[in-house]
């Protein structure tokens, strides 16, 4: 057997806002983060991140971040997808520590690997529910950066 092949899909930037800090829980520190707009683009697709979105954050003291964000997608050519994207985002403490801080990290530094699934009711876009998705992402002080990438 092969290991599966990956092609590219699209790429996201999205802007984000200010994280709302929930506080300590019984499972990490909560913390929510608005999805407030952004862009995508990809071969054949390209549209913009509408904003209303959010990426509710489980963040652990070992510098583990489990990630499970929801958010629209605008296609240019009309259509919408709902995007729902679980990952995790870790680094060593002290690197998660600035990058929770809003500071600006080196991506080689942080693993930041999500799965999404999507969801359309758009006749031209239903490859995107008929097959898996990896996403690998960066993370800066005001967006998100993510490559998605099609498993076959």
């Amino acid at each position: 057997m092969e290991p599966p092949r990956l092609a590219f899909a699209f790429a996201l930037h999205a802007e984000v806002g200010a994280p709302i800090d929930v506080g300590e829980t019984p499972r990490g520190r909560r913390r929510m983060v608005p999805i407030v707009g952004g862009r995508f683009e990809g071969p054949g697709l390209r549209g913009r991140v509408l904003p209303g979105g959010a990426d509710w954050q489980l963040v652990h003291g070992d510098g583990t971040s489990e990630l499970d964000s929801r958010y629209l997608l605008e296609v240019e050519q009309g259509g919408l997808i709902s995007v729902r994207n679980r990952g995790l985002r870790r680094a060593a403490p002290d690197v998660m520590a600035r990058l929770l801080a809003g500071e600006p990290v080196d991506p080689a530094l942080v693993y930041f690997v999500t799965t999404p699934t999507f969801e359309t009711g758009a006749a031209d876009l239903q490859w995107l529910t008929r097959s898996l998705f990896i996403g690998t992402g960066r993370r800066q002080p005001r967006t998100v950066q993510i490559e998605f990438w099609k498993i076959g």
